[in-house]
């Protein structure tokens, strides 16, 4: 059996789910093969993905980001917002493969191109739900890298885009 690069109780990130947990290491037979099994749970979602651990690492899956991973983020969101001039459809396909990346700095522009201070003309639908997503996003993976609850890392995020619009 290989070293395993994850134990239960970690947090990790998996790229089109964001923060979860290693719940338990599973043995599970498969086609007559024994294939070992990382069991991650999403609370947010209800939901339980099965990772073989052999592919961990090609899927994407990662340790929380250091605190300074997360303070470029946080300094992301502090910059200049950057929205192209091209079609909604194709800037939204950029936003989502940006939040399906898992990078918090990648979540962070996202968020930070899309926040609307009060002054600002209204989001469509569309623009809401993404930047929702991506918000929460970054928001659960400051919460477990700082140990906070997820409201509290939310707030901390909307006060540096408040300070910045």
């Amino acid at each position: 059996m290989a070293q395993l690069e994850y134990k239960v109780g970690d947090y990790v990130v998996y790229p089109a789910h964001g923060v979860g947990r290693i719940e338990a290491l599973e043995t599970h037979s498969i086609s007559g093969m024994e294939v070992e099994l990382y069991s991650i749970s999403f609370e947010k979602e209800r939901m339980t993905l099965k990772v073989p651990t052999s592919k961990a690492k090609k899927s994407g899956l990662r340790r929380l980001s250091s605190k300074d991973r997360i303070k470029t983020a946080m300094e992301t969101l502090r910059g200049r917002s950057r929205v192209r001039r091209t079609m909604w459809s194709r800037r939204a396909q950029e936003y989502e493969a940006k939040i399906n990346s898992g990078d918090p700095v990648s979540i962070a522009e996202v968020v930070r191109d899309l926040h609307r201070a009060d002054d600002q003309p209204e989001q469509s639908y569309s623009e809401r739900q993404i930047y929702q997503a991506a918000l929460e996003r970054l928001a659960r993976e400051l919460a477990a890298v700082e140990r906070i609850d997820d409201l509290k890392a939310t707030e901390r995020l909307e006060q540096v885009l408040r300070k910045v619009a």
